[in-house]
């Protein structure tokens, strides 16, 4: 774990509600001048505690109207097998997030479909017949309550 002090936090927490401030507003926003801001910030960054920036899309205004949570169960957990599966994930644009469970299911995944007929498409052509797929079961979002990416901060 990285040893960060009150500033670092500080600065975290801004970025991660507002990835666009400037340097000259976070240094501002946490009490410094712009030097030791963008100096503190590089350092977080080169830590890899900062591991990158991006926009926050809304996916219904960009014609992806549903969200599936898929759980798969892999024929095999030896360690070629489970590398092959998330290599075969990773070549999956639909594929939002790819998490390793422990338990029953090998993997949740978070997909994103245009429609009902996209995903039922995608999940017979591209998912079910992927590397040491044993078995798929899925669940569509109705809603999101809560979203809050990044890590609680204080």
């Amino acid at each position: 774990m990285a040893n960060l002090d009150e500033i670092d936090r500080q600065l975290l927490q801004e970025l991660q509600a507002e990835g666009r401030i400037t340097n000259v507003e976070l240094a501002r926003r946490v009490g410094l001048t712009a030097p030791p801001c963008l100096r503190r910030v590089r350092a977080l960054e080169d830590m890899g505690v900062i591991r990158g920036y991006h926009a926050d899309l809304e996916p219904s205004k960009l014609g992806f109207a549903i969200v599936v949570f898929a759980m798969v169960s892999l024929k095999s957990q030896a360690e070629d097998s489970l590398r092959e599966f998330e290599a075969a994930m990773q070549d999956l644009p639909e594929v939002r997030e790819v998490h390793m469970l422990n338990g029953e299911i090998d993997f949740v995944l978070k997909i994103v479909s245009r429609d009902l007929q996209s995903f039922q498409e995608f999940l017979t052509s591209k998912l079910t017949p992927a590397p040491n797929v044993a078995s798929v079961k899925t669940s569509l979002t109705i809603r999101t309550s809560k979203y809050t990416p990044g890590v609680p901060l204080r």
